[in-house]
């Protein structure tokens, strides 16, 4: 099926999605409006770069947390790895299971690297405001920067509309 998506650009609305958490329960992002969302896409759970990549967002968790920002990571891996990752790691955000990739596939992150059935979603993340609103789209995500060029993004896109026109 060839299906043609309009891509997401900053000041446009983030496509709404439901996918299911960690714990089995469905996560509508529509449902979190009035809170801003951290939508990270990784390829999978307790590899080497996505476990430093989700290590260091943990580490800054209260960081995220003091600018209003909700962490929530996306992959192909069910909920049963997700729990997993979760737990072995200490990890304090959500993790989604995009196992059918449509999700990834509307925002952009479809997989990188495919061999016949096995395929995995490329590093992406996308800051959505408290409107729904994409403010900040941060492609080729390296994972020992990232955190710190997210958190520097957020600050950037938290910032009041009249201080960039000064």
């Amino acid at each position: 099926m060839n299906i043609s998506l309009q891509a997401i650009a900053v000041g446009s609305a983030a496509p709404d999605f439901t996918l299911i958490d960690d714990t089995g329960v469905p996560w509508q992002l529509s449902k979190h409006q009035g809170q801003i969302v951290v939508l990270y896409f990784y390829p999978a759970d307790d590899t080497p770069g996505c476990t430093k990549q989700a290590c260091s967002l943990r580490d800054s968790y209260s960081e995220f947390a003091q600018l209003g920002a909700r962490v929530v990571g996306i992959n192909y891996n069910d909920t049963k790895s997700h729990q997993a990752f979760k737990e072995k790691y200490h990890l304090p955000f959500t993790l989604l299971s995009d196992s059918k990739k449509s999700v990834a596939h509307l925002y952009q992150a479809d997989p990188w690297w495919s061999y016949w059935f096995w395929s995995m979603p490329k590093r992406k993340t996308v800051i959505i405001d408290k409107k729904g609103v994409v403010r900040s789209i941060l492609n080729n995500v390296d994972v020992t920067t990232h955190t710190n060029t997210v958190l520097q993004a957020l600050h950037k896109a938290l910032e009041p509309i009249s201080s960039k026109n000064s």
